[in-house]
């Protein structure tokens, strides 16, 4: 089968939910290879889980980049960012009001204002890794989707693409979060290349660069992919869908325990810690692999 590949947003279909196949995401592709059990609970069945402030606080930032990207080259400047801070936070919250009530509920003006000043924090380092009226990126939140020839169904969001008059292809992703370092930084590895395959595969060209930008330390990270590399990725990705497959059938995804076990919000279901899992409903609906905006504001 040749490959087939589709560059998309999100049809909206009133209030009928879009309903489509389970796809691997580099979220969920990740939670599988740290924990099979971990993928269940949140691509199988999707147990709620209650984000953090520095989840909430990378989401606004990601947004607000968004946004800049969006106006003229000479307004993208630090005090512009910083006054549309404020205004996206109040779409936000209106629109995932739970976000409020479980993590500020109860909290004063003052203490809202520390937070969304610890938000400014990073969006200053951001304007001293680069100075955005200098770029003009070709997309920022795409969303991206591709079927490979062996039918594994890939599909994800991409922080920002630039693409340079030459047609080279810049893959950007900004990391807010505080995981371990080294976990954290083989994690946003393994989803940069999962992007650059998927561009690699619609576009055919291989992209020039991978560059990290963390926010929380003002550092970046550059990394030039090949197109062999991005070929063994690929059969990473297949194999890890063909496992997903496998234990979707059976509902055998076993726990894997490791330092991350204390970040999980599912120990209460976990049998390494003394908990049940839900009984098993079935290989996931539609959308079963779908990230969440807190997914990729890591």
């Amino acid at each position: 089968m040749p490959d087939t590949a589709t560059v998309t947003t999100p049809p909206e279909t009133g209030d009928e939910p879009v309903r489509r196949r389970p796809a691997l995401s580099p979220s969920r592709a990740s939670d599988f290879k740290q924990c099979p059990l971990l993928y269940r609970f949140r691509a199988v069945d999707r147990l709620p889980e209650v984000p953090t402030k520095a989840q909430v606080r990378g989401t606004l930032v990601h947004a607000v980049l968004e946004r800049l990207f969006s106006l003229p080259a000479g307004e993208r400047v630090a005090p512009r960012a910083k006054d549309l801070l404020g205004p996206t936070w109040e779409e936000l919250s209106a629109a995932s009001p739970e976000w409020t009530d479980q993590l500020f509920a109860g909290e004063d003006a003052e203490e809202t204002g520390k937070w969304l000043a610890s938000a400014e924090k990073l969006l200053d380092a951001y304007f001293e890794l680069e100075d955005p009226r200098r770029l003009e990126p070709e997309a920022c939140e795409l969303h991206v989707e591709i079927e490979l020839g062996s039918g594994v169904l890939l599909r994800g969001y991409i922080d920002r693409v630039d693409v340079a008059p030459t047609g080279e292809i810049r893959v950007v992703d900004y990391k807010t979060g505080a995981a371990p370092r080294e976990i954290g930084e083989a994690k946003a590895m393994f989803q940069m290349k999962f992007y650059a395959v998927v561009l690699w595969r619609l576009r055919g060209v291989v992209p020039r660069q991978l560059k990290l930008m963390y926010l929380t330390d003002g550092q970046s990270l550059a990394y030039t992919p090949d197109e062999a590399e991005l070929v063994r990725f690929e059969h990473t990705l297949e194999a890890i869908w063909q496992a997903i497959l496998k234990a979707g059938k059976t509902g055998d995804f076993r726990p894997n325990p490791g330092k991350l076990c204390s970040w999980c919000d599912h120990q209460a279901h976990c049998p390494e810690f003394g908990g049940t899992p839900p009984e098993y409903p079935g290989w996931p609906e539609p959308d079963g692999g779908e990230e969440s905006a807190l997914d990729r504001a890591d």
